[in-house]
């Protein structure tokens, strides 16, 4: 805001650039949302063939980018750190710039000095919006978050993905499990999306009756529930070990994947792996394959039916056919949401989208 403020408080005539050989998109969004701008990025390609396409991201996630998907250069900052922001500030100036998700990140991209910044229209207007030239409504009909981040741009919807288009990251080595196998991925941002120990030792049974191991996964920090569903610690000997180019690796050879709706679902899809999506408080309706992903192997389970699925906001925007509930564990302390969700159901889901897919 600091670097920002004196162009906003002496602003000159600014308009939109006639030819756009810079492009900024500008966010610090979670993984599983970073990964649904995927549409947004192809799109762009699509506009501007030659020009240059920075994505701000969180540091994590950059490995993901190492190989450029669409020829796009991942900027990974931390906004906290102020290094960060004097080395951005080393690569400024741009044509265009777009921001997605929350319009403070509309700060970063005057900060890098972008001509024009557009971003979605705020239900109502704050600080957030100074630095932004135009505005894009949110749709009034139900769509995907990938595909509504692709409104920011005008044009053609960019084709369906494929998964020669994402570069696989490079990668350490680790104890690759033989095949064939499948991966349950139990952990998850909120513990409302978490399903019963139980119920993953019945899909984990049934995967070992067909022949498949089972690897069990989960982010560093949520060992103890691969604990509570292997006891014995035969086939959690990677959760919370793996990086995220490591999980890429194990995700591309797994026969199926098993997960809460998290991160790990979205980059199942970037991969291409037969995934089952248990969705508690979240929806398929904006998180799901949309119109980009439509042919992706996946299945989402839930129950669109829990009465307390009724918030309507996505990203500070009230959305009318929103079906979602953000509540805090404090606010809900019996997420039914997600116990709605049965054992066979996972199992029935996992086979047909294994018969699908065909030998």
């Amino acid at each position: 805001m600091a670097h920002a403020a004196p162009g906003l408080l002496l602003p000159g005539k600014r308009e939109r650039p006639r030819r756009v050989r810079r492009l900024l998109i500008a966010h610090h969004l979670l993984l599983g949302d970073t990964i649904m701008l995927t549409p947004l990025v192809k799109k762009a390609r699509a506009r501007f063939p030659d020009a240059e396409i920075v994505m701000a991201c969180p540091r994590a996630y950059a490995p993901l980018f190492a190989h450029k998907p669409y020829g796009m250069i991942a900027l990974p900052f931390d906004p906290r750190a102020l290094a960060d922001h004097a080395a951005m500030r080393r690569g400024r100036g741009f044509d265009l710039a777009l921001v997605p998700g929350d319009n403070r990140w509309s700060w970063l991209a005057r900060m890098l000095e972008a001509r024009w910044i557009v971003a979605f229209a705020a239900d109502r207007r704050s600080y957030k919006d100074w630095p932004i030239d135009e505005f894009v409504p949110m749709p009034a009909e139900q769509q995907a978050w990938g595909d509504i981040a692709a409104l920011l741009l005008q044009g053609d919807e960019p084709d369906g993905y494929q998964t020669v288009e994402w570069p696989a990251p490079p990668f350490a080595p680790y104890a690759r499990p033989p095949l064939p196998y499948g991966v349950l991925h139990l952990g998850a941002s909120s513990p409302h999306k978490l399903w019963p120990a139980e119920r993953w030792r019945g899909v984990l049974a049934w995967a070992e009756s067909r022949g498949y191991a089972t690897v069990i996964s989960t982010g560093k920090g949520e060992e103890g529930l691969a604990q509570a569903v292997d006891p014995e610690c035969r086939r959690s000997g990677l959760a919370g070990r793996l990086d995220l180019a490591q999980l890429w690796d194990l995700l591309r050879q797994a026969a199926f994947v098993v997960c809460p709706d998290t991160g790990v679902a979205h980059l199942a899809r970037i991969v291409g792996v037969p995934t089952v999506a248990l969705y508690g408080p979240g929806s398929p309706l904006t998180t799901g394959p949309g119109r980009f992903w439509a042919a992706s192997p996946f299945r989402a389970l839930w129950d669109p039916q829990v009465p307390c699925r009724n918030q309507e906001m996505l990203f500070g925007r009230r959305l009318a056919w929103m079906r979602q509930c953000w509540r805090t564990a404090a606010e809900c302390g019996d997420p039914v949401c997600i116990r709605r969700i049965a054992a066979g159901d996972v199992i029935c889901a996992v086979e047909a989208l294994i018969a699908a897919r065909g030998p």
